[in-house]
């Protein structure tokens, strides 16, 4: 999948990997937290998530909130098309979708103040708006957290890459990072997990041994380091993980039946979305799956239905069709966003949208979210709610909630600051009505 770079020169890329540790040069961002579980809500129906990112900001006007009646230097050059639920229509570009409409909901009206690409994809991916004093963790660092999952397997996967980092919760609650996407009808393996160069599994176990030989010697030091510690853990994840198949496995996408396969496409966006439902079944808790290029100053219409949307729409659609079939849409809760909308008023210099975090949709769908529906408006030129406005830290606060995981719960910084995991945030609760 290529890396994009947006408008304002940064690219969209986890801003924290940790490169080749140990003997065996594995490269595993994440391990397993071993403790228990924290507060669960028992009722909730996720018991995993998905979360996609759409760096630079897709336009809401030319997808999932047209207005079709709006002045003509607002209303762009896309007409829309029904969905499979009455009433409600989205964008002419996205069939597919508008075939499952019934599966998933559309969010409008979400609205904030940041207009800046690092710090609006800070604000999505951890539904705290950020603070120059303190780093929040994301989503998957949170969930990583609270649910525990096999030892064999990371609760955190991003494909390929991701802007959620794990803030002040520690380098244990980062993301095991595949690098890459997988390739249509190819194995799909991730560095780290496969053997090569005629190393065994004997020979990690071995390797293995001599390391934790070295870690007793070392032990103060290691009291005194989170960073050591966190990195200790690694170790055990990532030895628990080579010596297991159920990792590997999990990681190729050759391995699902062709016709299941076909529906998600041959784009890298498809394949992520293809082994992201392979991993859920798997086991893994979280899995953020990062498509970008959606910054169109410039050539806005062109972009959107000839590269953009057609991949989008063939993609997403499947993932929800391929939840469903596999029995895991209902306890699989799934969040689609950008870090803001793009402006209404049209551009006529350069063809496009710029910049414009008052407007802007998110797509929820799985975990006990009933679908075909549409939660909060936008005003007649898509400029502002129409209403009470929805903020990220309500979807944040809602997308935990799916999970049973409490969202007002506090934890403590290396210093002993108590932080809420979503600080301003209230569940919507028309999402699970």
């Amino acid at each position: 999948m290529p890396i994009h770079r947006t408008c304002d020169g940064a690219k969209r890329r986890d801003f924290l990997k940790v490169g080749a540790l140990g003997m065996s040069g594995l490269s595993l961002g994440h391990f397993l937290q071993l403790s228990h579980a924290g507060e669960v809500n028992k009722v909730a129906k996720a018991k995993s998530a998905i979360f996609i990112n759409l760096p630079g900001g897709p336009t809401h006007m030319d997808t999932f909130d047209l207005k079709p009646d709006a002045p003509s230097e607002y209303r762009g050059e896309f007409n829309p098309i029904d969905t499979n639920v009455s009433g409600i229509q989205i964008s002419e570009h996205l069939p597919e979708l508008a075939k499952v409409m019934d599966k998933f909901v559309i969010l409008r009206g979400v609205s904030h103040t940041l207009a800046a690409h690092a710090l609006g994809s800070e604000y999505v991916n951890t539904g705290n708006r950020p603070l120059p004093s303190l780093e929040f963790p994301g989503y998957g660092a949170v969930i990583s957290k609270e649910m525990p999952t096999v030892p064999e397997l990371p609760p955190f996967v991003s494909i390929p890459q991701t802007n959620q980092r794990p803030g002040y919760l520690g380098v244990q609650y980062a993301a095991l990072h595949t690098g890459a996407t997988p390739r249509a009808g190819q194995k799909f393996s991730v560095r780290g997990l496969e053997l090569r160069d005629g190393i065994s599994v004997s020979d990690v176990e071995r390797r293995t041994s001599l390391r934790a030989e070295l870690d007793q010697k070392f032990h103060s030091l290691e009291q005194d380091s989170s960073l050591l510690r966190g990195l200790d853990k690694f170790n055990q994840q990532a030895y628990d993980m080579i010596t297991s198949p159920l990792a590997r496995e999990a990681f190729d996408v050759s391995q699902e039946s062709p016709a299941y396969a076909e529906t998600f496409g041959e784009s890298p966006f498809g394949q992520s979305c293809l082994l992201a439902t392979r991993l859920i079944e798997a086991g893994v808790r979280f899995v953020s799956i990062s498509t970008g290029g959606w910054d169109t100053h410039r050539d806005n219409w062109n972009v959107l239905k000839d590269r953009l949307l057609p991949p989008f729409d063939q993609s997403l659609a499947a993932l929800f069709a391929g939840l469903e079939a596999k029995g895991l849409l209902e306890e699989t809760v799934v969040l689609v966003t950008g870090e803001f909308g793009r402006t209404p008023k049209i551009n006529t210099e350069r063809i496009g949208r710029d910049h414009y975090p008052r407007a802007m949709f998110m797509l929820m769908a799985g975990g006990g979210i009933q679908g075909g529906r549409v939660i909060g408006a936008s005003d007649a030129t898509a400029s502002g709610p129409l209403n009470d406005a929805i903020s990220p830290d309500d979807v944040a606060a809602s997308y935990y909630h799916a999970l049973g995981i409490d969202h007002t719960k506090e934890y403590h910084t290396s210093t002993g600051r108590p932080v809420m995991i979503v600080r301003d945030g209230n569940v919507i609760p028309e999402l699970f009505a």
